[in-house]
């Protein structure tokens, strides 16, 4: 006798996509779809509650991530961009390529190391990288646009994805490296987890070279565009100025 497979716990995806739709509260939409997901399959509210119950604490790891916003919060209130901007400003030599590279170095070169959490987007990039790369980008081409300034912090926050996912699987102790040896003792083949990280090194520097150049063509389009923005303008200021000057 065939097993009849049930689909309804499906309609707990629908439910995600229609609250994500409706911009609802993100928390509310995830908990209550898994609610609509386990009574369609069957479970008791109580078995549902256990459930949550013990996820929460084999994941209270996570509420740590929390505890560094209020903190993150209280540095910008004090002024930490604007720190971060004046600091930038007093490097000559710094460019906005220069900047998203070295960090992109640094974030690949810890996550190698197991350190993945040590930076992100919400305890670097957006407090410090992102307006560090807005400086960075302003100061050969002066005030750039508001599209610009989007582009600009999305590339810092690319960098950081970048650095992060592709240097964690050179790292031994991560759990994709020990699900692939896992895998592969399944099937007999025995590896171990400094075979697997070394062959994730190619990758790794693959990716570190292609963003490089990414973010090196993306300066000198967002430098050709300033500049060609400036030329244009500089006709329309002196029109104006012209019959300012007419006026008076």
């Amino acid at each position: 006798m065939n097993d009849v497979i049930n689909y309804w716990p499906l309609l707990g995806v629908a439910w995600v996509v229609v609250g994500f739709v409706l911009r609802a509260n993100p928390v509310i939409v995830v908990v209550s779809a898994g609610l609509v997901s386990g009574l369609l399959a069957g479970k008791s509210m109580g078995e549902l509650l256990a459930l949550i119950g013990e996820s929460f604490v084999s994941n209270r790891a996570l509420l740590m991530f929390a505890m560094t916003l209020p903190t993150i919060g209280l540095l910008e209130r004090a002024g930490l961009r604007e720190h971060a901007l004046r600091w930038i400003e007093g490097w000559r030599g710094l460019t906005l390529s220069r900047l998203l590279a070295g960090y992109l170095a640094a974030r690949q070169g810890l996550s190698m190391l197991g350190l993945i959490d040590i930076a992100g987007h919400a305890q670097t990039v957006r407090p410090l990288l992102a307006p560090m790369a807005e400086s960075a980008a302003s100061k050969p081409n002066g005030a750039i646009s508001r599209d610009d300034t989007q582009k600009v912090h999305a590339l810092a926050a690319a960098t950081d994805n970048v650095g992060r996912f592709f240097g964690e699987d050179v790292f031994l102790a991560f759990g994709a490296v020990l699900l692939i040896q896992g895998f592969y003792a399944e099937h007999g083949i025995h590896l171990e987890p400094l075979q697997i990280a070394l062959w994730a090194l190619p990758t790794a520097i693959a990716a570190f070279v292609i963003h490089a150049v990414r973010i090196v063509f993306f300066q000198r389009r967002l430098d050709r565009r300033t500049a060609m923005q400036r030329t244009q303008g500089r006709p329309h200021q002196a029109s104006e100025a012209a019959n300012a000057d007419a006026v008076d």
